[in-house]
């Protein structure tokens, strides 16, 4: 159980206890500033504090139970996100310190022609794959809507890219056989409510998208056992949709052949029909008028300078990051008028299409004084960022070109 007032001092990424939770103590970083967008709610801004988690750099805190604590815009100057820097989300405040001895996950149901056990080791010896890839909570930068909407308000930050190693779902449940009317994969894993009157974690994504090579039931993030709080001792990895699906302490693969409906599946984590351009359709949980929210929407991040920074007259280095939902990004573009014109930034490294893709442009201004940058992505789909805000119920897919605003004299 999430408290303050007891410390584990946690050895490398899984320390094994017995009991009923995990019990932390997290220490605020006295008198450190928080670069937080000026679009945040006052009271969102007023309540968040940099505070540090076993494991973990200080990190901008939005709740302690669940814990809810999201990267400072500062380690996204880089492509890959450390683990110790990485945001940590979780829906539900009983969070178990998993026994590895113990542990395991169960595959089978009536989706599947038989049942098996995976322990870690058991995982280890399947064939290995490795990949970059965004994890993106669905609500990132819901603390940014206008008008405000209800829940978690995340700032730019509930995000991280890393290097996922782990096996290939598929071969889970190859070990298992999956009947022809199987059309879902459901995931459980090993947090739970503080009662039983509060809906189990449970997610599932389609069969389709279960089978694809890049899936991977992952035992190492950035090459490292997964620290405790990004889901040691394995989790799911969903590259190109958003984190919902990520499943963290993962116990349990069952394959259905009915759509899975529950609470974390309807009616949480959907959007309006129609209403943003997404390619991978969740088509078995739509309704008429909503449908599951999947792949992540294309956007950017300007990291570099700080939103309100006051620098000297002279070429200023714009930098920042981009991604979208696994098609790649093709450009990325910066305007410095308001979004009259627009030149071509250049493209950092590209670790894979799942990636976060660094940009980099030199600046020049021309005068003295208030100067405004905005960054726009574009993927190789032809998918662009909205300059206007698509609103939604649940405050998904905030995509809206990013800008900063510095003084230079």
């Amino acid at each position: 159980m999430f408290t303050r007032r007891h410390l584990i001092k946690a050895a490398g990424a899984g320390l094994a206890l017995t009991g009923s939770g995990l019990k932390l103590r997290s220490a605020q970083a006295a008198g450190a500033a928080i670069d937080l967008p000026a679009a945040l709610s006052e009271g969102a801004r007023s309540n968040a504090m940099l505070d540090t988690l076993p494991g973990k750099k200080p990190l901008i805190k939005l709740s302690y139970r669940p814990p809810n604590y999201e990267t400072p815009i500062e380690y996204f100057r880089t492509a890959i996100t450390p683990n110790d820097a990485f945001f940590v989300r979780y829906h539900l405040s009983n969070i178990p310190e998993v026994d590895v001895k113990t542990w395991k996950i169960v595959v089978g149901g009536e989706g599947a022609n038989g049942q098996a056990e995976f322990t870690l080791d058991d995982l280890k010896r399947l064939p290995a794959a490795e990949l970059v890839a965004v994890n993106l909570c669905s609500g990132n930068r819901r603390g940014l809507f206008q008008p405000h909407v209800p829940g978690v308000q995340w700032s730019n930050g509930a995000m991280g890219c890393a290097r996922w190693k782990g096996a290939r779902l598929r071969d889970l449940l190859d070990k298992v056989g999956l009947k022809k009317e199987a059309i879902e994969i459901v995931f459980d894993g090993a947090d739970s409510g503080v009662t039983d009157k509060t809906p189990d974690f449970i997610k599932s994504i389609p069969t389709w998208k279960a089978i694809e090579d890049t899936t991977l039931v992952a035992y190492e993030m950035n090459g490292a056992p997964l620290p405790h709080l990004n889901g040691f001792p394995a989790r799911l990895i969903v590259p190109g949709w958003t984190g919902t699906y990520w499943m963290k302490h993962l116990t349990s693969i069952k394959p259905v052949t009915k759509p899975e409906s529950g609470f974390w599946m309807n009616p949480a984590y959907r959007i309006p029909l129609g209403k943003f351009p997404i390619v991978a359709r969740f088509t078995s949980q739509e309704t008429a008028v909503n449908t599951p929210i999947t792949e992540i929407v294309v956007s950017s991040l300007i990291t570099n300078p700080a939103d309100g920074a006051n620098l000297k007259m002279g070429p200023v280095a714009i930098g920042g990051i981009a991604w979208d939902g696994g098609y790649g990004i093709s450009t990325v573009e910066v305007s410095s008028d308001g979004g009259k014109t627009w030149v071509t930034a250049t493209l950092g490294e590209d670790l894979g299409r799942f990636a976060f893709r660094t940009f980099s442009y030199d600046f020049a201004p021309k005068a003295p004084g208030k100067q405004t940058v905005m960054a726009r992505a574009t993927n190789k789909i032809g998918q662009s960022q909205t300059t206007e805000l698509i609103h939604n119920p649940a405050g998904y897919h905030h995509n809206v070109v990013h800008r900063v605003t510095f003084n230079v004299a």
